[in-house]
């Protein structure tokens, strides 16, 4: 199956649920998507222990065990799982300890997988480029492995000096670039983003695209965008940020930063701090309570993120009464929420791979052999998915 056929499988589940990508859930109030097709009664009478089922594995695959789940439910969920099945990328570098030190374990197993993905890739580019390459891993690694030059783009001056720091005069060099607006790309080299976010997805591969060079892309927070909407490279949807913002909701039992359990508790502060936010009058598109805000400092609760939130907008911190009271209010309002949040958080990898076909389709019509294919285990990196294109006959990493 091509990348265009299968992304004409992932739009024909998409479109028929435009209408729950559009309505968020931000309020213990039903929906108009879930009223409509006769869900609420459903997922209201959710057991907490179903609850957190359905949010470690994902409603998909709960609903398979769980009691007269409504039929279209049902059938979404198995849509769903079908059309956004990949195929796993097996096999990885060994790299030396002394490479990576300081490099903690997770990114340690996300260089080592990519690094064994495009061996054949760059044996057969004269130079690897390495866009958005952060402090510069990547870049030194695969200049050192392949014995090529590379050059990593990024857009920190403080981590290209770091990184450079780190080169120790190899063949890795390191450059101060907005790749989103500056990006030359040469027929032999090699493109890489491992992780690049948003934007910078699409820039790769247009640039890959129009360069007639290889290129291997893992993308990362798709929201990341300078205009509300993203527009399909092809014939994909037009996606507001916050449909693309969905695509970092991951069902998994145990959590990549924090447990499960602290990511549900710093969800309900987040909503918890919008409800005192705008009892202080504020008026607030969902989501922007935690504007220049960590989003990690809610895993400390309500009281750390309310004093910041209000002091950044010069109010006086919150009460305690006021801390009480919207942690109470929070916690009976965001049971319902969370129920009701289960069918829009299950297109969340729907949404994601629709992102990732689109781009591999674009390839796929400038004549590019492509695969598509999911990177590393969950736990290691929920953004897995990576696209791998060569014009040049070379092996495409195999499943």
């Amino acid at each position: 199956m091509t990348c265009s056929e299968h992304l004409s499988r992932v739009l024909a589940v998409t479109q028929p649920v435009r209408d729950i990508l559009e309505q968020r859930v931000d309020e213990a109030r039903v929906p108009t998507w879930c009223e409509r097709r006769g869900w609420t009664s459903f997922l209201l009478a959710l057991s907490d222990v179903q609850l957190r089922a359905c949010e470690a594995h994902g409603l998909a695959e709960s609903l398979l065990h769980l009691e007269s789940p409504p039929s279209d439910l049902l059938e979404l969920g198995r849509a769903v799982t079908r059309v956004t099945a990949l195929p796993r990328v097996r096999g990885a570098t060994a790299l030396g300890g002394e490479a990576l030190r300081n490099v903690g374990l997770r990114k340690r197993a996300q260089l080592s997988g990519l690094l064994s993905a495009v061996a054949a890739m760059a044996e057969a580019a004269e130079r690897i480029v390495d866009v958005g390459a952060g402090s510069g891993h990547f870049t030194r690694l695969s200049a050192d492995l392949f014995e090529r030059d590379a050059v990593g783009l990024e857009l920190n001056p403080a981590r290209v000096e770091a990184a450079r720091r780190r080169s120790d005069g190899g063949r890795a060099r390191f450059l101060a670039v907005d790749a989103r607006d500056e990006l030359h790309l040469s027929e032999r080299d090699l493109a890489i983003g491992l992780h690049a976010c948003g934007e910078l997805g699409d820039r790769l591969v247009r640039a890959a695209a129009q360069a007639r060079c290889d290129l291997a892309l893992v993308s990362c927070c798709l929201q990341k965008i300078s205009t509300p909407t993203r527009a399909p490279l092809g014939s994909g949807l037009e996606l507001r940020r916050e449909h693309l913002g969905l695509t970092n909701l991951t069902a998994q039992p145990l959590g990549v930063e924090a447990s499960i359990g602290v990511v549900i508790a710093a969800r309900q502060a987040r909503y918890a701090l919008g409800l005192l936010l705008r009892a202080r009058g504020l008026a607030l598109e969902p989501g922007a309570e935690m504007s220049g805000i960590n989003r990690r400092r809610a895993n400390a609760g309500l009281r750390l993120i309310a004093e910041q939130a209000l002091a950044q907008r010069r109010l006086p911190p919150p009460s305690v009464a006021e801390l009480s009271h919207f942690e109470a209010l929070a916690s009976e309002h965001y049971a319902t929420i969370r129920r009701l949040s289960l069918p829009r958080s299950m297109l969340a990898r729907l949404v994601e791979v629709l992102v990732s076909l689109d781009r591999a389709a674009h390839l796929e019509r400038q004549g590019v052999e492509v695969r598509v294919a999911s990177l590393f285990e969950r736990a290691v990196s929920p953004r897995n998915i990576g696209i791998f294109s060569s014009r040049s006959g070379v092996r495409l990493p195999a499943a």
